[in-house]
């Protein structure tokens, strides 16, 4: 089951602006990656040191920082230094646990967005933080994923205007990623509600129950993420940053609408598994209506089977009809006849 909170208690009672790293995973060594480009040219390499980003600061192309992995907390906090970045940003870097945000630092933007994934029947939040600058970004990824891979093509291959823009279109281009994959989860969660609703028409079972609890689980934490994100979108849209142009503000509305989007299937699937939860539960309920049903017309044809037997049974010494040559059989007769009868009446009335 996925983790809806994560323990901060190791930030209990430190001064604000301590750079502590809390999240669930811990890659071995945080990469460094600098890619610099401008409509002529396009330069990538990874660094091993904070002072070789150094150059990200220059006006005459754009730079992209792109650093995964936040376990190596002393190299952060020399690129916040390099960058005249708050100590609270960096803090806030280190701590995955953010709502989605921006804010406003004068010389930079803040910006913190959660990218999900759906693996094993389960969501996988992973935070990611950017720096927007004058003409740089630095983006900051708790582990590697292939999320802006179609960024570096687009780059690579000079598709679209990309390579034309600056830095502000390369902020968007990472949003429109993030909430790119918000689609592809949904279209899986779509497939698995799916393959739930036939298995309620066809053998709902206590298996199928458990799959509606994980996926309303991972509904909420896919609720949890995009609401705030489309906040982001929304007060970037409203607040006219001087660090990005009116010109992407077309875009950002895009983004804007495609959020509203999701936000509103993730509210349709919500109602759609608790439909599906009534309807298990409603399903079940008539088959234990169906089982009792039916052991209930057993046991009342057998009532005066057992009341005809139960008289014939007892052992009282003057009984007319034990003289009888032909008692037994009409007791058998008898009784298979009351069964008939109650069988047709059952029918007639539509009990069976």
């Amino acid at each position: 089951m996925p983790r809806l909170f994560r323990k901060k208690s190791s930030k209990s009672g430190l001064p604000p602006g301590t750079p502590i790293y809390i999240g669930d995973r811990h890659p071995k060594k945080t990469r460094i990656m600098v890619i610099k480009y401008d409509e002529d040219q396009l330069i990538e390499k990874e660094v091993s040191t904070v002072e070789e980003c150094l150059q990200g600061k220059e006006s005459s192309v754009v730079t992209w920082i792109k650093i995964v992995g936040l376990q190596q907390v002393n190299l952060l906090e020399k690129v916040g230094e390099s960058f005249n970045l708050h100590p609270l940003v960096i803090e806030d870097i280190l701590n995955t646990t953010q709502r989605s945000k921006i804010e406003d630092y004068g010389d930079y933007l803040f910006i913190v967005v959660k990218n999900v994934d759906y693996k094993e029947d389960e969501i996988e939040s992973n935070q990611i933080s950017i720096i927007l600058g004058p003409s740089f970004i630095i983006s900051f990824q708790e582990y590697q994923e292939a999320i802006f891979e179609p960024i570096m093509d687009r780059m690579r291959n000079k598709r679209g205007i990309l390579r034309r823009m600056r830095n502000d279109y390369l902020a968007y281009a990472l949003l429109d990623a993030v909430l790119d994959n918000y689609f592809v989860v949904m279209e899986k969660l779509s497939d698995k509600i799916e393959v739930l609703e036939d298995e309620l028409i066809i053998d709902p079972t206590q298996k199928t129950l458990h799959e509606i609890h994980r996926l309303k689980q991972n509904l909420i934490i896919l609720r949890k993420s995009i609401w705030p994100f489309r906040e982001v979108v929304s007060r970037i849209e409203r607040s006219r940053y001087s660090l990005i142009d009116e010109k992407i503000l077309i875009y950002i509305r895009d983004i804007y609408d495609h959020s509203i989007q999701v936000m509103e299937t993730v509210e349709t699937y919500r109602d759609m598994l608790s439909g599906m939860l009534d309807i298990y539960l409603s399903s079940v309920s008539n088959r234990m209506n169906e089982v009792m049903k039916v052991l209930t017309i057993i046991a009342t044809i057998f009532i005066p089977l057992t009341l005809i037997a139960g008289i014939y049974g007892m052992n009282f010494r003057f009984m007319p009809e034990l003289e009888i040559p032909f008692a037994y059989p009409l007791v058998w007769l008898s009784m298979l006849v009351v069964g008939l009868v109650l069988v047709g009446f059952f029918r007639r009335k539509r009990w069976i």
